[in-house]
C-alpha cells in the first residue's frame, strides 16, 4: 500500500511508493538520518534497518557521514554540506532539534529548529507514484546568512562501483548523454549563468555500472529550477555516494530573517529496478501526471516563420506562409522575431513591444484574423527578459538592467538582461504581455531568452544577491499569471535553443524548444539525451530546409520529417518555395503524424537502438493497443545485412497489424526475433511503422 507512515518507537518515517520504499529516522542527536531508498520493503524490515547503528572505527571518519537527510555544516561531519548558515555572532555550525511533524494529502512536513539560534528548518516530502519530491524551508526571527541551501541530500546504497549518467552540451549541441564512473571526492555539475544552460542539465542518474536499457537498479535525481543551480556527487573512500543539489552558486548568499523565509525548489528522486528505459518511462509519466499544465492535450503541428524570413517580416509574406502552412495540415502558425519596434535586425528594438506599423500598417489583428480564418491558431515570438541598448525602453530605464556601478555592461547578441526581481519591471512585462495576448487573440507564445546573466548587480538594493533567485521566481509568477488570466494561452519555453529545459519551466510551459540545431542527424543525439528524463510530448522538433544552417548538411525530406515526428512536429522551412513534390510529401507526412501523434506524445518510450555510432537508430512508443516504431539508418557500410529490430512493450499473446503493408505479426515473435525493417538502400534511410493490436 502506498503512503506515508511513522514508526514512533523507532522515530522513523516510511514513504511507500508504487514499487519502492524511502525511509529516514531521527538519530539520537535529532539529526534526520537516511535509512533506505530502493526496492519496496515492509515496515518490519525498515524497523530492523533503523535500529542498526554504525560504530566509530578511527578518529577521522564519522560513520554517519553521508547519511544525513540534509547534510548540514557542523560537528565532525565533513561531507559536502547541503546547508551552510552563518549567524550574526559568527557561529556557523547547525545543531538540530526536532519539533514535530504532520502529514496531509501525501505531503510530509518534518520541523526542526537550531538548538540555540532562532532558525527553523522544515523538511518537505511528497510522494508522486515512485517519484519522491523533496524541498527545504528556512525561517528565522533574526537575520541569518545562508551560504548554501540545497533542496535535499540523496544517499545511495553502498555498491561495488558507481556509474553516473548525465548530459553536457553547448549551443546547437545540447543534451549529449554521458555514462562514466563516478570519481572519488566531489564532482559538481552546475550553471552559473542565471539559466538552466545549454552546457549541463539539472539531473543525474546513478547505477552500479551494470544497468542496461532493460535491466538493473537506477537512481535518478532531477531539480525543478530554471536559474543557476548545482548538483554535487560525493564519493568517499568508505564506499558511500550521495547526490546533493539545489539552486544557487558559490559566492551568492541568501539572507533569511523576519518576513523573509527561503524555500528551495523541488528536488525529485526516482528509483527503479528496470534499467534506464524504465527510469525514463517513470520520469515521463511523472512529468505528464504532475508537472505539465495540460498533459491530456495533444500538441498541435506548428509552423514557425524564423528560418523562412529571419528579420525580413511583412504582413504579405506572413500571409503567404500561413496559406501554404494551412494547406499542408499545420494547426498553429507562429510568427517569429521582427514584428515589433525597430526590430529589423538583432541590434535594436528589443524591449519596445509595440507593433511595427511600417510592416503591419493596421496592426497585427488582420494577420491574426487571417490565420484564424485558415483554421489555424496564431502564435507569436517574444523575449520579455531582454533589451537592446538601442531601444526606447533602455533609453528611458537604463537602471532596469543587471549592472554594477563603474563596470561595463557586457553585451551578448547586442542584448542586456532586464532585472525581473524589480517589481516595476515585473509590472511592465505583465502589462504589455497581457494587452498583447488579450487584444489580439494570441493563442501561443514562444518565450525566448537568448543570453545568460552578467554583471548581476542591483545598485541601491541592500540585498543584491537575491536577484539570482527572485528573477527566476518572477518569471515563474509572470507565466503563472498570464496563464491564469488567459486560460487558452499555450507557451513554448525557448532559450537560444535548449538553454532552459527543466522541471521548473515545464510546470509553466506546454512544450520546450530542444535546440536551434534542426539537423536531423544531430537531432537524433540531442533528442536521445533529452529523452532520458523529459517526454516526447513536450519536445518541439522542426523540419527545416537544406542545407541545414548549423551543419550545412543536406538530408532527404522524408528523413527530416521522420526525425521531427518523434516529438512535437513543427515546420520551419521556406515552404512558399518548396517544389510541388516536397509539398505533396509534406502533406502526406503531416497527416501521418497527426494519426500517430497520440502514441508519440502520450505513449511509453522504448529505446531499442541508441545513436552510439552511425548505424541504425530505433525506438518505439506504445499506448494501449497502438505502437509506433521509428527507425533511421544514418550511414550504410560494407553492404552489411539488416538485422530485424526486436521490439518491446507489446503483449506476446497478441497479434499486431501494420495497416500500411497489410501484414500481421505475432507479439511474441516481434519481442523475441524482431520486426524486419526493410529500410531503403543507402544513407539517410528511415521508416515509421504503425502496429495496431488485432481485436479478437
Amino acid at each position: 500500500m502506498t503512503g506515508i507512515s511513522f514508526l514512533a518507537e523507532h522515530r522513523t518515517w516510511v514513504l511507500t511508493g508504487e514499487s519502492s520504499t524511502y525511509a529516514f529516522r531521527l538519530g539520537e542527536d535529532d539529526v534526520p538520518t537516511h535509512v533506505h531508498w530502493g526496492a519496496a520493503l515492509p515496515e518490519a524490515d525498515v524497523a530492523e534497518l533503523a535500529g542498526k547503528t554504525l560504530p566509530w572505527w578511527d578518529g577521522f571518519n564519522d560513520p554517519n557521514e553521508g547519511l544525513d537527510e540534509l547534510a548540514a555544516d557542523g560537528g565532525t561531519r565533513y561531507w559536502t554540506p547541503a546547508l551552510q548558515v552563518r549567524f550574526a555572532d559568527g557561529t556557523r555550525a547547525l545543531e538540530w532539534r526536532y519539533e514535530d511533524h504532520e502529514t496531509t494529502g501525501g505531503h510530509l512536513r518534518v520541523r526542526f529548529a537550531d538548538r540555540h539560534y532562532p532558525l527553523r528548518i522544515t523538511l518537505h516530502y511528497r510522494l508522486r507514484g515512485d517519484v519522491l519530491e523533496r524541498w527545504t524551508e528556512l525561517a528565522a526571527d533574526t537575520d541569518v546568512e545562508v551560504v548554501r541551501a540545497d533542496s535535499a541530500t540523496w544517499a545511495m546504497p553502498v555498491f561495488e562501483d558507481y556509474r553516473l549518467s548525465h548530459v553536457t552540451g553547448r549551443w546547437a549541441a545540447e543534451t549529449q548523454l554521458h555514462r562514466e564512473s563516478v570519481p572519488h571526492g566531489e564532482t559538481t555539475f552546475a550553471s552559473r549563468r542565471g539559466i538552466t544552460s545549454h552546457h549541463a542539465n539539472p539531473w543525474v542518474m546513478v547505477d552500479d555500472g551494470t544497468a542496461t536499457e532493460r535491466h538493473g537498479e537506477v537512481y535518478g535525481v532531477a531539480l525543478a529550477w530554471s536559474g543557476s543551480w548545482r548538483l554535487t556527487t560525493t564519493r568517499s573512500s568508505t564506499g558511500r555516494l550521495t547526490v546533493s543539489g539545489g539552486f544557487g552558486q558559490e559566492g551568492v548568499v541568501h539572507r533569511v530573517g523576519p518576513g523573509r523565509p527561503l524555500t528551495t525548489p523541488v528536488s525529485a528522486g526516482l528509483y527503479t529496478g528496470g534499467g534506464f528505459g524504465a527510469a525514463s518511462r517513470a520520469w515521463h509519466a511523472y512529468i505528464r501526471a504532475h508537472v505539465l499544465p495540460h498533459p491530456g492535450e495533444l500538441r498541435p503541428v506548428l509552423y514557425n516563420s524564423w528560418e523562412a524570413t529571419g528579420f525580413d517580416v511583412t504582413e504579405a509574406g506572413q500571409r503567404a506562409l500561413a496559406e501554404r502552412a494551412a494547406a499542408l495540415g499545420v494547426e498553429l502558425f507562429v510568427m517569429d522575431d521582427g514584428w515589433f519596434g525597430a526590430r529589423t535586425g538583432d541590434h535594436a528594438g528589443l524591449g519596445d513591444w509595440h507593433v511595427n506599423r511600417s510592416r503591419f500598417p493596421d496592426g497585427l489583428k488582420p494577420l491574426v484574423d487571417a490565420v484564424h480564418a485558415l483554421g489555424m491558431k496564431f502564435g507569436l515570438w517574444v523575449e520579455p527578459e531582454m533589451v537592446n541598448p538601442d531601444s526606447d525602453l533602455y533609453r528611458a530605464h537604463p537602471d532596469w538592467v543587471l549592472h554594477h556601478p563603474h563596470r561595463r555592461r557586457s553585451e551578448l547578441r547586442r542584448q542586456l538582461v532586464l532585472n525581473f526581481a524589480r517589481p516595476d519591471v515585473q509590472e511592465w512585462a505583465y502589462d504589455w504581455l497581457d494587452r498583447l495576448v488579450g487584444e489580439h487573440g494570441i493563442d501561443f507564445l514562444k518565450w525566448d531568452m537568448n543570453r545568460p546573466f552578467s554583471e548581476a548587480g542591483w545598485p541601491g538594493e541592500a540585498d543584491q544577491d537575491r536577484l539570482w533567485v527572485e528573477h527566476t521566481h518572477a518569471v515563474y509568477a509572470l507565466l503563472d499569471r498570464l496563464r491564469t488570466d488567459h486560460p487558452g494561452l499555450r507557451i513554448e519555453s525557448c532559450c537560444g535553443g535548449g538553454g532552459r529545459i527543466d522541471l521548473g519551466v515545464l510546470a509553466r510551459s506546454d512544450q520546450v524548444w530542444t535546440s536551434d540545431n534542426t539537423d536531423a542527424l544531430d537531432r537524433l543525439r540531442i533528442q536521445h539525451g533529452y529523452s532520458q528524463v523529459y517526454p516526447a510530448g513536450a519536445m518541439s522538433a522542426w523540419v527545416t530546409d537544406n542545407p541545414n544552417f548549423v551543419t550545412a548538411r543536406s538530408a532527404p525530406l522524408r528523413f527530416r520529417f521522420h526525425v521531427a515526428m518523434a516529438g512535437v512536429l513543427g515546420l520551419g522551412g521556406d515552404i512558399v518555395h518548396w517544389p510541388d513534390e516536397d509539398l505533396a510529401l509534406a502533406r502526406e507526412l503531416v497527416a501521418r503524424y497527426r494519426d500517430v501523434r497520440p502514441v508519440v506524445q502520450h505513449g511509453a518510450l522504448y529505446r531499442l537502438r541508441p545513436p552510439v555510432d552511425d548505424g541504425v537508430v530505433a525506438f518505439q512508443y506504445v499506448l494501449g493497443d497502438r505502437s509506433v516504431v521509428f527507425a533511421y539508418r544514418q550511414a550504410a557500410h560494407f553492404n552489411a545485412p539488416e538485422r530485424p529490430l526486436r521490439l518491446d512493450g507489446l503483449d506476446p499473446a497478441a497479434r499486431y497489424a501494420d495497416p500500411e503493408s497489410g501484414r500481421t505479426h505475432s507479439g511474441a515473435v516481434l519481442l523475441a526475433h524482431g520486426l524486419p525493417l526493410g529500410l531503403p538502400a543507402g544513407d539517410f534511410a528511415s521508416a515509421v511503422v504503425r502496429l495496431d493490436r488485432v481485436k479478437i
